[in-house]
């Protein structure tokens, strides 16, 4: 631990570490802790979740061990962790989490997941250190919906607005009605702890507030991105813009399927002059039927002369690489079967000025204005998504009207700055924060938050 008198410690709760499993959630909860190490007054600490995919980082007896030798990371080694409750039951571990907060006496604890920690982490935080600010920034709809918070329904595969005890049974019949309703209250009785929620897109907020959160604690933080092109402008490229690319995880929620469905239609009805590029990873933890439809489109695809092949897949790549990923694209696809939270690959796309086609839901649909600076489809539908594509590589001036107006994507040091007014640290004119007072009540005072009644410390 490194420390500083008078700063501001901020505990920053991540679900996974960004170095051992890519993901949008993480990888705003470490772009985070990193803004905030460049603020006067600020100590940020991580404490980022891993689970068995790395199995020679548990140590015998280990529950909280450091990251890589850095200074302020730390792994959370999660372990009996209920899916079903999103709870944990290792004594053991609940105990070395109760250590690390009163060792470290953070002032505010800003969780961006309880995923492989437990909802019950929230209010065991709130009792073990009282006095310090409780923030929990929402990714998804896992409060909400118990299909993996992706609010689509399991029977049809079609989107779901909200949720109830007989609608979510009809996804889960084994399990009767009385089950979601005592999941709602297991849940919001620990969401109750929270001083404020953040959401990084607005239809997020009225998803919530429909459900039951108190709308004046629900602040909206858009997700800020850190300057990812490296100083590169990437030129336009003369001729047709007949490049498509996907960026993100190779999972069925994703929709990579539409765009493989997609293309098989071009094909069949005569129009191959196109190219799509597949970057990304994490097949591994999609359906075997998704990895079936993959392999069989390849195995296809590969028995092609090189020169008539269309889809190439370019497989994982880090941040560095985005550059030179996104100069082999024209446009970038966003073909998700779920009303994505935020959609960091909106934003990629928008720092080197490729348009985006999307689905016409949710975070990406928010954030891109249909035929003004990209193209939206509908949902799940490759004949949709075929007929746009065909559109874009055929129409003339279609890319430069798109490409022209793509507004700059909110910047890292806009959502800093956000998280710093929520967490209650005022910036003094010189840039520097300052740091809430150790009285509940006056620091409750200086921030407008709801004020709280001390409770006692069980450890």
């Amino acid at each position: 631990m490194t420390t500083a008198e008078n700063n501001a410690k901020v505990l920053i709760v991540s679900l996974h570490h960004p170095e051992l499993m890519r993901g949008g959630a993480q990888r705003i909860a470490y772009e985070l802790f990193q803004g905030l190490q460049n603020e006067p007054g600020v100590e940020p600490v991580l404490l980022a979740s891993t689970d068995n995919a790395y199995p020679a980082l548990y140590k015998s007896g280990a529950c909280i061990t450091g990251f890589d030798q850095r200074p302020n990371e730390f792994l959370f080694l999660s372990a009996e962790y209920d899916g079903t409750w999103h709870r944990t039951s290792s004594v053991r571990l609940i105990e070395a989490y109760c250590d690390f907060l009163t060792t470290i006496q953070p002032d505010i604890v800003h969780f961006h997941h309880f995923l492989t920690y437990g909802i019950d982490l929230l209010s065991l935080t709130k009792r073990i250190l009282p006095n310090a600010r409780l923030v929990f920034t929402f990714h998804e709809f896992l409060s909400i919906c118990d299909a993996n918070g992706y609010m689509v329904r399991l029977s049809d595969q079609s989107l779901c607005s909200q949720a109830s005890s007989v609608r979510c049974h009809q996804c889960f019949p084994h399990l009767p009605p009385e089950h979601f309703s005592l999941r709602k209250m297991w849940f919001k009785r620990h969401l109750q702890e929270v001083d404020v929620f953040t959401c990084p897109s607005s239809f997020m907020i009225d998803r919530y507030v429909a459900w039951g959160i108190d709308e004046g604690k629900i602040r909206h933080i858009p997700n800020g991105l850190a300057d990812c092109t490296g100083g590169s402008m990437l030129p336009a490229v003369d001729g047709a813009k007949n490049r498509f690319g996907f960026f993100g995880q190779m999972v069925d929620i994703k929709g990579i399927q539409i765009i493989l469905r997609a293309v098989a239609i071009l094909r069949e009805q005569g129009f191959t002059n196109f190219k799509v590029e597949l970057n990304g990873d994490n097949l591994r933890h999609g359906t075997p039927a998704l990895a079936k439809e993959i392999e069989e489109f390849f195995a296809e695809e590969n028995e092609r002369p090189f020169a008539q092949r269309i889809v190439h897949n370019n497989g994982s790549y880090s941040v560095d690489q985005l550059a030179s990923r996104m100069a082999r694209v024209d446009w970038s696809i966003v073909p998700s079967l779920w009303e994505e939270a935020f959609c960091l690959v909106v934003s990629e796309s928008g720092a080197f000025h490729r348009p985006v086609i999307c689905s016409d839901v949710g975070g990406p649909a928010e954030r891109v204005t249909d035929d003004v600076d990209g193209i939206h489809f509908t949902r799940g539908d490759p004949d949709a998504l075929a007929a746009v594509m065909l559109r874009a590589s055929t129409e003339i001036g279609l890319w430069e009207r798109l490409s022209g107006a793509i507004p700059e994507p909110p910047s890292l040091a806009a959502m800093v700055s956000g998280f710093l007014d929520v967490y209650g640290l005022q910036q003094k004119p010189n840039g520097s924060s300052v740091p809430p007072t150790a009285n509940r009540e006056k620091f409750a005072k200086g921030t407008g938050a709801p004020m709280k009644a001390q409770k006692p410390s069980h450890r």
